[in-house]
């Protein structure tokens, strides 16, 4: 059920881009400067002093780690981004900029921007297939305090993502860099040794008996709590029987435990799944957090790292190759490599020990396996960053300008980061409490958005709003084993299934997604966002409309044809694959069907128990018009939406609602391939589809991943295990009041937001 917080976040709810600031009828900190501005201190929009007005910027719930190691949620991680540099950084249609030092002009809308950012980068291709980085930082990059940046910094920064006990959540170790492996090897963490030896074991030799006792302690108390409370939510949501152990940890996504299983059992195959991180197990609690089941000390076994074997002295992949230059170099051609490894730069006098730290004696900073002294700083950041971090106070984040900051100092001297409830964004900007917010977007927001302007429009004399595209997209899902024709999912007959179901379903998406978002929103024909690159373009020859196609590969629908006509046209299609699928069809309805069919499938959404989310409509009038015909489309709202990620775990599910949180990198792995992640919920599993994910992952050319992309999408769509349904817009809004607009970036995207330019905004 948890899958998803660990992996590509689903959303419940997911438009084209438009200009920054459009009329009501109509990632990171990086830097830009248009036209023919120079990168330096000069670039900035006012005098080093700043405003001394502070800039509000309204975010939700912060935990404080506001560490570049360790920060998990986006609130947290718009702390780092506003007082850390990357190594690289992105323009507005998400391509990553590779001369930043002097500058990259890319062009965007019809306007040319220049971006600039803290490293040159240069990709070397070899011929024996090894691929070389190499960053190179300018001269005059300092930390906050006052501390040049150079290559050190760099290398420390790696290490710490790359050590055996680093737990956040960036994965730089997974890449194929040369030497990781062994560099890794060699070390475990305790809470995973004692795991793995057992309660009865009586070797000592990496830990004491003391030690032992008290993981086992732990276990038994407060590990085995923590899956009885899982245990139970099952049994309360009706999903499993009382004392059935097994059956819910099943249905929780964790199969093969034995039937009398004990709520131990389910811990320990928890703790195997995370390889016994518990912060990482924190993502299955079903109500306590983990860490306030088991000892502090306990706890920390999980990130204490014990040598068992030999291991390599440094990653020979990551090397210094001059003061301010560095080189990773990878074992193969890895396409979504570069996103995976932009780092934070990290000062290593802050955060690390320099008296730890010899590159010529593969000393890194710190101790190898020991991150506490990394841990310890949290709470308050420090970096190269527009900002500096001051103090969280009154669930307030307090910065003051960073007056040596590269592209120069903030115009605002002071800013702000305030927790916001989503039902006070908005109401915040106009009375004043905060001065830029991110609401939901959706046509009743947008109706008070422009009702709180004189001209009736998002932008006035109140308020100045951007809209741009969400990176990621709504869809409606299907499981291709359950939704099937006889044994095979991959057949003709299952596919005409799947086809007959979401041909109905997808005539009806214009009409509902138009009435529950308005402009906010549009109806997509691919399942990917189209904020992406390789997202296919209506201009594109090879364009088509999802589904709308009859059996026979003819179009369903004609030019001029009234939505009544389209929704004819849609179930008489939709009759034509159902009878090409095995279905009996007497008179125009349903009255049989094949093996291993059925007359009626289920379809799950997490609408609240009222209908309240955006295909909730789309369903409701595809299941009319499928009863007309004989088909039973069952809706199961579910008031609580956990009920479907257990599902979907466990395999259960025929169908179901939800949404894709994209990256900036198109990758398909995680979603599509056999062994990814989430390849499960489809149940695709096809050497045809893998191939071409892993074409598309192992070669860097972007045209030619758009053409393999695009096959790949084509596959999807024609196995009918995925309906796009629509592309959501997000929105930033500013105080027009407050705020100089004229000093907000244009044409913010989602890849591309205000804060990329935070150090220029002026206050009125």
């Amino acid at each position: 059920m948890k899958k998803m917080r660990q992996t590509l976040a689903l959303l419940l709810a997911g438009a084209l881009t438009v200009g920054s600031f459009a009329g009501c009828g109509g990632s990171k900190a990086g830097g830009e400067t248009a036209g023919t501005e120079t990168a330096g201190t000069e670039a900035a929009g006012t005098a080093a002093s700043g405003s001394d007005t502070p800039l509000v910027i309204a975010n939700d719930g912060m935990s404080e780690k506001f560490s570049p190691f360790f920060a998990e949620s986006v609130p947290d991680q718009n702390i780092v981004d506003v007082t850390q540099i990357s190594l690289v950084y992105n323009d507005r249609s998400g391509e990553f900029i590779y001369n930043g030092i002097e500058g990259e002009t890319t062009s965007y809308n019809g306007t040319d921007y220049t971006y600039y950012g803290p490293t040159d980068l240069t990709i070397t291709e070899n011929e024996d297939g090894t691929v070389y980085y190499d960053f190179k930082l300018r001269d005059d990059l300092t930390f906050s305090d006052g501390e040049p940046v150079t290559a050190d910094d760099i290398i420390f920064s790696f290490y710490v993502f790359c050590d055996p006990t680093y737990d956040g959540g960036a994965s730089v170790y997974s890449l194929p860099i040369e030497g990781m492996e062994e560099y890794r090897s060699g070390m475990s963490t305790l809470a995973s040794l004692l795991a793995a030896a057992g309660e009865d074991n009586t070797d000592f030799t990496y830990w004491t008996e003391d030690q032992q006792n008290a993981f086992w302690d732990a276990v038994n108390d407060g590990g085995a709590a923590f899956a009885q409370e899982i245990v139970d939510y099952c049994v309360e949501n009706g999903v499993s029987e009382e004392g059935d152990v097994a059956g819910a940890a099943a249905q929780w996504g964790f199969d093969g435990l034995a039937a009398d299983a004990t709520a131990k059992d389910f811990f320990m195959a928890i703790g195997d799944k995370y390889g016994w991180s518990f912060t990482a197990m924190e993502a299955e609690s079903a109500g306590s957090a983990l860490s306030d089941l088991i000892p502090e000390d306990v706890y920390a076994y999980a990130t204490e790292g014990v040598e068992t074997g030999d291991a390599a002295a440094n990653i020979s992949g990551i090397q210094k190759l001059d003061d301010k230059t560095v080189r990773v170099v990878l074992t193969e051609v890895s396409a979504p490599a570069l996103q995976t490894m932009d780092i934070q730069i990290t000062p290593l006098h802050y955060y690390g020990d320099e008296s730890q730290y010899d590159y010529d004696n593969n000393q890194f900073g710190f101790t190898k396996g020991d991150l506490s002294a990394i841990r310890e700083k949290t709470t308050a950041p420090l970096g190269a960053g527009p900002y500096v971090f001051k103090s969280y106070e009154n669930k307030t984040v307090y910065l003051e300008a960073n007056e040596s900051y590269y592209k120069g100092a903030p115009a605002t001297k002071e800013l702000q980061f305030k927790e916001t409830a989503e039902a006070d964004k908005l109401p915040g900007v106009v009375q004043g409490t905060v001065d830029i917010s991110d609401p939901s977007i959706s046509k009743e927001v947008m109706a008070q958005i422009c009702s709180e302007n004189s001209n009736g429009e998002v932008s006035g004399d109140v308020l100045t709003t951007a809209l741009y595209d969400n990176n990621g997209y709504g869809y409606i899902g299907i499981n291709s084993q359950n939704v099937k024709v006889g044994d095979d999912p991959s057949s003709e007959q299952s596919k005409d299934l799947r086809k007959a179901i979401a041909t109905v379903i997808s005539v009806y998406r214009d009409m509902v997604i138009d009435s529950y978002y308005g402009e906010a929103a549009a109806v997509i024909n691919y399942p990917i966002s189209n904020t992406s690159w390789a997202a296919p373009q209506k201009s594109d020859a090879d364009y088509e409309v999802a589904f709308s196609k009859d059996v026979d590969g003819n179009p369903i629908y004609t030019d001029g044809m009234s939505d009544d006509e389209k929704y004819a046209a849609a179930l008489d299609a939709a009759l034509g694959f159902f009878e090409a699928a095995g279905y009996t069809v007497t008179d125009g309805k349903l009255t049989a069907a094949p093996a291993g069919a059925k007359l009626s499938y289920e379809v799950m959404i997490g609408g609240g128990g009222k209908g309240d989310h955006p295909s909730f409509g789309i369903l409701t009038a595809a299941s009319e018009a499928l009863k007309t015909i004989g088909f039973d489309l069952t809706i199961n709202d579910l008031a609580d939406g956990t009920i479907m990620w257990d599902a979907l775990n466990s395999e259960t599910a025929e169908m179901w609602c939800a949404a894709w949180q994209a990256t900036l990198d198109p990758d398909m792995f995680q979603i599509y391939h056999s062994e990814g992640g989430s390849a499960n919920y489809y149940a695709i599993y096809s050497d045809e589809l893998d191939e071409l994910v892993m074409e598309g992952r192992t070669n860097t050319d972007q045209a030619f991943r758009k053409a393999v992309y695009k096959e790949a999408l084509d596959f999807i769509v024609d196995y009918a295990v995925e309906i796009p349904v629509y592309q959501r817009q997000n929105a930033s809004v500013f105080s027009t009041q407050r705020v100089n607009v004229d000093s907000i970036p244009q044409d913010l995207t989602t890849f591309y937001s205000y804060l990329n330019e935070i150090e220029k905004i002026q206050m009125n």
